[in-house]
């Protein structure tokens, strides 16, 4: 197969590839255990600066003491501390929680909107997590943009933006919509398995023969390292 030498065959190669290493649709590869579009978006709001790990740990005692929104929105914060506690930054993520639900009970019935518009306007939400229940709650096109998106994109030639907006546009342009949210966990796989932030593995990626990063002589290379760490 011929080197790619545009952003649009890069992406285009990336795609299969990483496709055929981590099957599967964006309900599937998503690491967060959850039943609905009210689950993921409780789930990850809890995700930020903690695991998948620990938030699967707490989640189902979660989910057990306060099931809808409504429940939620009533809850004694302090309750709900103690359960997310393991999360950390446990008061923010209370208190985004309650004020979450308690606008999805006074603006949407209930219920989880799935427009951009609407989901970043929910207290704790914003692009990446709206982008997470738009792909992977409800199966629209979505591409959430974390540290791991935005460091591969880079490194693949696919962007050369810092801002994870820019970062999104710009591989919105290059990615067919029903394939974002897919590409955008698979690259979050890659990222914490191969393609790692200070030393990449490009000996053993399977996009090593057209990445650009993996060509580098050593010294950029590093000089690259430093950039996507510091």
């Amino acid at each position: 197969m011929a080197r790619p030498r545009t952003p649009g065959g890069r992406a285009r190669q990336t795609l299969a590839l990483l496709a055929d290493a981590y099957p599967g649709d964006a309900r599937e590869l998503c690491a967060l255990v959850h039943e609905g579009p009210f689950q993921l978006l409780v789930a990850t709001i809890l995700s930020a600066q903690t695991t998948d790990e620990r938030v699967n740990a707490v989640t189902p005692a979660l989910f057990a003491a306060f099931p809808t929104p409504a429940d939620l929105a009533a809850a004694d914060p302090a309750a709900v501390e103690r359960i997310v506690f393991p999360t950390g930054f446990f008061r923010a993520k209370t208190r985004s929680l309650i004020a979450m639900a308690t606008a999805l009970e006074e603006r949407y019935g209930g219920e989880v909107p799935s427009a951009m518009d609407e989901l970043v306007t929910l207290p704790g939400v914003g692009r990446k997590t709206a982008n997470v229940v738009r792909s992977v709650g409800f199966g629209l096109p979505g591409l959430p943009v974390d540290t791991h998106v935005g460091r591969l994109s880079r490194r693949l030639g696919l962007t050369a933006a810092d801002d994870p907006v820019k970062v999104e546009a710009d591989l919105n342009a290059l990615v067919p919509a029903g394939e974002r949210g897919a590409l955008s966990l698979r690259l979050i796989l890659h990222g914490r398995r191969v393609c790692l932030a200070r030393r990449p593995r490009c000996e053993s990626c399977i996009l090593s023969d057209f990445c650009p990063s993996s060509r580098l002589p050593v010294g950029a290379r590093r000089q690259v390292e430093h950039r996507e760490t510091r």
